[in-house]
This record gives C-alpha cells, sequence and structure tokens, in this order.
C-alpha cells in the first residue's frame, strides 16, 4: 500500500524542520514522498540551501501525511490564502495533518489545530492558543489524527514516532538503526527546562524582533478570529 507524505515547501523555511522528516519518511516501505510548493522553482530555506519542489499546490496528489515545516517568518503566512487554502484542501482528506517547529503556526493558522493539543518551538509554543490549539510542552504531541513536533531537531522524533503508528514500531525501530539516530548531545542545553538562565536570555534575546513580530500577527489573527 502506498503512503503518500508531502511536505509544503515556502521562502525561508528551516531546513532541518523538513530534512530529518523526509530521511525517515522515504524510507517508509510503500512510501512516496511528495515536496509541494506554489512553484517548481528552487526554494531557498532561512540558511540559503535551496529546495525543489516536485509539484506545485495546484497539482499535488491527495497526501497521506500532510507535514508543514517551520521558520523564522512562518507570520508572514498567517494570511496567505494560497497557503491557507491549500492545508484545507489537503487536511480535508490527508490521515494526519502534521508539523514540526513553528509550522503548527501555520496549521493553526489555516484553522486546522482548533480543539486539538499540540507543540511548537518553545519561544512560540504559547502562541498556539490564539489559534484555538491547547499548546503542549511534549517534544511530539499525537492528538487524533493531528501530530505536531516540537523544535527543529524534534522532526525526527516526531516522524518515527508517525511512522510507527503507521506501518509498526519494528519498521521505525528499523529506520532509526539504519540512519544511526543514536543522539547523544555535547551540552545539557537544548531547552530552556536545562539551559543555563544566561544562555536562555542570550537566546531570547537574539530572537526579541522575530518574536515580538510574530506574537503581533498571531493576536491580530486571534481578534480577527474572535
Amino acid at each position: 500500500m502506498t503512503i503518500k507524505f508531502g511536505f509544503y515547501l515556502f521562502p525561508q523555511l528551516t531546513q532541518l524542520d523538513f530534512a530529518g522528516p523526509f530521511e525517515v519518511f522515504s524510507h517508509v516501505p510503500g512510501g512516496e514522498v511528495h515536496l509541494a510548493a506554489k512553484t517548481l522553482e528552487p526554494v531557498a530555506a532561512d540558511t540559503g540551501l535551496k529546495l525543489t519542489p516536485t509539484t506545485t499546490l495546484d497539482d499535488c496528489p491527495q497526501l497521506d501525511v500532510l507535514c508543514v515545516p517551520g521558520g523564522p517568518y512562518v507570520d508572514c503566512l498567517f494570511d496567505d490564502e494560497a497557503t491557507l487554502a491549500f492545508l484545507r484542501r489537503q487536511a480535508a482528506g490527508a490521515r494526519f495533518v502534521t508539523s514540526v517547529c513553528t509550522g503548527s503556526l501555520i496549521l493553526g493558522a489555516a484553522g486546522l489545530l482548533k480543539g486539538y493539543k499540540a507543540t511548537s518551538h518553545w519561544t512560540s509554543v504559547d502562541m498556539l492558543a490564539d489559534f484555538g490549539a491547547i499548546p503542549c510542552t511534549d517534544r511530539v504531541v499525537i492528538d487524533r489524527d493531528r501530530a505536531t513536533g516540537g523544535g527543529v531537531t524534534a522532526g525526527i522524533d516526531f516522524a518515527l514516532t508517525l511512522t510507527a503508528e503507521l506501518v509498526g514500531e519494528t519498521v521505525a525501530k528499523m529506520i532509526q538503526l539504519a540512519t544511526e539516530y543514536n543522539p547523544a548531545p555535547p551540552f545539557e542545553s537544548g531547552h530552556p527546562s536545562v539551559a543555563d538562565d544566561v544562555i536562555v536570555n542570550a537566546v531570547n534575546k537574539l530572537l526579541a524582533e522575530r518574536l515580538e513580530r510574530r506574537e503581533a500577527n498571531a493576536a491580530k489573527y486571534r481578534k480577527i478570529a474572535s
């Protein structure tokens, strides 16, 4: 049985949000991975890496698993009708509607997380409430047919967890071993709950302008929705 996976590619996405799950899903038996974008022109990630779409939004087949990565400018898509219409259309027939990192905010803007538990990057997880979702700080959250992963590297955990749901734990474990996903981070600094305060404060300061803009756009969405 073919399982159609699809990622929505947009300018300035965070490539690792996409690349981790892409690697996992590409190894799923019967898996077929589509990369959908507005055009077939290469899409530049936030680091400059260019990704090549395989289909346009209009030509994308109905997906079994729709996945939206995040990025620093996801709030620019909160009112992008082409993006939101594509996600809503695909969600209507998908088996799972999913995201990694701040991609969950885009799903929220499309109205696809209302009443669902969901997670996001630690800097933005609380904003999910603006879209009617129930914010969770877990690294991977599955609520019925919605599956969301936390920030960036959580995409691999998310993809393996979802793979187990789709084709069984044994296959997921085989993919984990084949890709040698055996994380042993050199520092205990991957989340505010374990990082030193000075590091947390420095990162918050670094991201302050981005987060202020994102919060303002999320609040604007909440005002319009109410």
